[in-house]
């Protein structure tokens, strides 16, 4: 494939989506999208995978159609990882700043982000691997510095740094599923972080967001302050869960549910409040587990920018107004608002697919003012590391 061109492949449970895009050499304007490919998922659970084969051929089919439109060999990607076991934590470190004349070089970068990795609990890291390693806040002698404290001089250098870890036999099955289906995994990223490169701006990061990507069987969030990222989270429950929930209380087969669910129109005549309270009761659990979240990092009502819905189950009507209730913030969904390029596929589904070709199309200086450039040399990392252990 040419220089020019970046695959994303995107693993979930309800389908495989995979994006070529070309870089676009206009200022500030995302990479063009080339082709997509589709498949329905198999052999996915929470994101999990619990049968390979169905999964490489889910990959396989979706990879194909993006060739046939792009006229393009697909030879390597770069692959999305969420499910269940993704998860974040914050660590503190504090190192002594190391030249004599007091002045923090990128050694003391280094050296302090290694001292905050050594002080990983065991608990977490256990049978996980390091995806992301993000700096959120440096300090010089107790006082918060805006930007890269690279140039400024004092005796201690302090960082609170985010650490994005996941299951390491699920990146070991989700990797060689996807070598298995002919195509090299050039780079990982966790799948919340690559949806938002695409869906906000610079000005929502800024002030305090948080991404809530509503999926089949799972619901990923990633909160946003002063352009950084400063927490991620899994939560265990999807759409899928509303869809179920309808078909039971109304009494009707789980194709109609899910029509219902999107608005749509059945047959079958039904209590539209008895729909209502049973999508808002389902909503509600959704959204309180994303409210303990923002409490836990203290943020909750405090992200001016507000929620950004966003994902396959995003499109349910009342959605916005019960986000807006139970979080006490501004709350808008993503659609054709997505800030693809011109003639590409406008639906937000497709925001993480995407979102790994913009990661490995933008030049290094654009991602840094993007907060994300650092985290590529630990993802590549790890994809190595993994390898070795691959047949």
């Amino acid at each position: 494939m040419s220089k020019n061109l970046s695959v994303g492949i995107d693993v979930g449970t309800y389908q495989v989506k995979v994006v070529v895009a070309e870089y676009n050499p206009k200022p500030n304007e995302l990479p063009k999208v080339k082709a997509v490919g589709k498949a329905s998922s198999g052999g996915l659970r929470h994101g999990y995978i619990i049968n390979s084969d169905d999964v490489v051929k889910s990959i396989k089919e979706a990879v194909f159609q993006a060739e046939r439109v792009s006229s393009e060999k697909i030879k390597s990607c770069y692959l999305s990882v969420g499910g269940i076991s993704l998860d974040s934590i914050h660590v503190d470190a504090s190192i002594v700043i190391s030249r004599a004349d007091s002045e923090i070089t990128e050694l003391d970068l280094e050296k302090v982000a290694r001292a905050a990795e050594s002080s990983l609990p065991p608990s977490f890291t256990l049978n996980h691997r390091m995806l992301h390693a993000i700096p959120v806040i440096y300090k010089v002698d107790g006082k918060e510095v805006l930007g890269q404290p690279v140039g400024l001089k004092g005796s201690r250098l302090d960082v609170r740094m985010l650490f994005v870890l996941c299951l390491e036999s699920h990146l070991n099955d989700l990797i060689s599923a996807v070598e298995e289906a002919g195509v090299e995994v050039e780079d990982i990223i966790a799948s919340p972080l690559a949806g938002s490169l695409p869906i906000l701006s610079k000005a929502q990061k800024m002030a305090g967001c948080v991404l809530a990507n509503i999926g089949s069987e799972t619901v990923s969030i990633i909160v946003y302050e002063n352009d950084i990222p400063i927490s991620l989270k899994v939560f265990p429950i999807g759409s899928t869960d509303i869809t179920n929930d309808i078909a039971l209380g109304l009494m009707i087969d789980i194709e109609d549910a899910e029509k219902i669910k999107l608005g749509g129109n059945i047959e079958a005549k039904f209590s539209k409040k008895k729909l209502d309270e049973i999508v808002e009761a389902r909503l509600t659990d959704i959204f309180e587990l994303i409210e303990s979240h923002l409490k836990k990092i203290g943020k909750n009502a405090l992200l001016p920018a507000g929620i950004v819905i966003t994902g396959g189950g995003s499109g349910i009507e009342t959605i916005e107004d019960v986000a807006r209730a139970l979080l006490n913030l501004p709350s808008r969904k993503t659609g054709g608002g997505v800030r693809f390029s011109q003639s590409d596929v406008r639906d937000s589904a497709w925001a993480v697919s995407y979102g790994l070709c913009v990661w490995a199309l933008e030049p290094e200086e654009v991602l840094t003012k993007r907060g994300v450039a650092a985290l590529r040399k630990t993802s590549t990392r790890a994809v190595s590391w993994i390898k070795k252990f691959l047949p």
